[in-house]
């Protein structure tokens, strides 16, 4: 019992000595747990510092971003109206354009007809010169010296007088002149035939040649056309073309049927008239504005190429044209390069 009893406090004693060597560990463990707990916060922290300065970046980012496509949207509608204008401002270009062509057209047909009216009067002058030309020479006739009577040849030796050259019917001996030889002045016996000199019991001087056919049926036809008489000028047209297709005028005159097929819509067939005048007469002088007005009957048709083509075309064969000008206007209203890139 005693035993047990010393033994009692020893082991307490023991238990006290453990515990008293176990104390030390817990106490580092808990002091390392709460720096790293605190590390942990102050890493926490920072992670959060750091996601309210992204956050308040970004949103600085977000406006600059929105500035920049207020600023695109704001530049498209700028860019939009400025193509609008210009737009407009094209087919205004190209709508007078379109009018000085077409005044630029009545006036050539203007001089056309002038230059057809001075051929006319050319031709009448012509005419009234060669009548005033016969009544010269016949008035020379009437006054040859030697007061003979015009037109009376002189008896060859040995030969008889004719009756005319004795209208008495009294023989005179061969040798011995009529009485209209003897005599200075015509007998009163023998009256004075209607007309003298060499045109006397001849027929009438026959008239100035008249204008070559081509000519007239041309001047008519272009009347016609002036004034807005379409059906009978395209016939008249035609038959000029028909008629005399190797004259310069057969090209003026398949222009003039393309402008009335061209006036009435028609631009299929316009285009057939105005490629005769390009093709079989390419020296004409209506070839620059066939070319353009083929352009304008092509794009009528909704064939932009060609149209384009054509007009470049033009360009090139006549480029110092007022046709010419007019071409490289309209490709600049069409958006278009007046020549082709290589």
């Amino acid at each position: 019992m005693i035993a047990r009893r010393a033994l009692k406090p020893a082991a307490f004693a023991c238990a006290i000595l453990a515990l008293t060597l176990a104390a030390p560990p817990a106490f580092a463990v808990n002091k390392d747990m709460v720096q790293l707990q605190t590390e942990v916060q102050d890493l926490q922290n920072a992670v959060a510092k750091l996601q309210q300065s992204n956050d308040e970046r970004m949103g600085v980012l977000k406006d600059l971003v929105q500035q920049n496509a207020d600023s695109v949207n704001k530049m498209s509608l700028l860019i939009e109206d400025l193509q609008k204008s210009l737009t407009a401002q094209q087919e205004a270009a190209s709508g007078k354009v379109d009018q000085v062509s077409n005044q630029t057209q009545a006036l050539n047909d203007s001089v056309d007809e002038v230059k057809a009216r001075l051929n006319n009067l050319d031709k009448g002058l012509q005419a009234v010169q060669s009548q005033l030309q016969s009544i010269n020479a016949a008035l020379q006739n009437l006054q040859t010296p030697g007061g003979s009577v015009p037109g009376a040849a002189p008896a060859a030796p040995g030969s008889s007088p004719s009756p005319a050259d004795n209208p008495t019917g009294v023989s005179q001996p061969q040798g011995e002149p009529g009485p209209l030889a003897n005599s200075a002045k015509p007998s009163a016996d023998i009256p004075f035939p209607a007309q003298q000199g060499p045109y006397a019991n001849a027929p009438a001087a026959p008239a100035a040649p008249s204008a070559p056919p081509v000519a007239d049926l041309y001047n008519a036809a272009l009347r016609d056309y002036m004034a807005a008489h379409y059906p009978l000028a395209t016939t008249e047209f035609s038959q000029v073309a028909h008629s005399y297709p190797s004259d310069q005028l057969a090209g003026n005159s398949y222009y003039y049927i393309g402008e009335i097929d061209y006036r009435a819509g028609k631009y299929t067939a316009a285009i057939k008239d105005y490629d005769q005048v390009i093709n079989q007469y390419p020296g004409n002088a209506k070839s620059p504005i066939a070319h353009l007005h083929k352009a304008q009957a092509l794009i009528a048709l909704k064939d932009r190429d060609a149209g384009i083509a054509e007009l470049r075309a033009l360009i090139q064969r006549f480029p110092n044209t007022t046709e010419a000008a007019q071409a490289r206007t309209r490709l600049n209203g069409l958006g278009v390069h007046p020549t082709a890139a290589q």
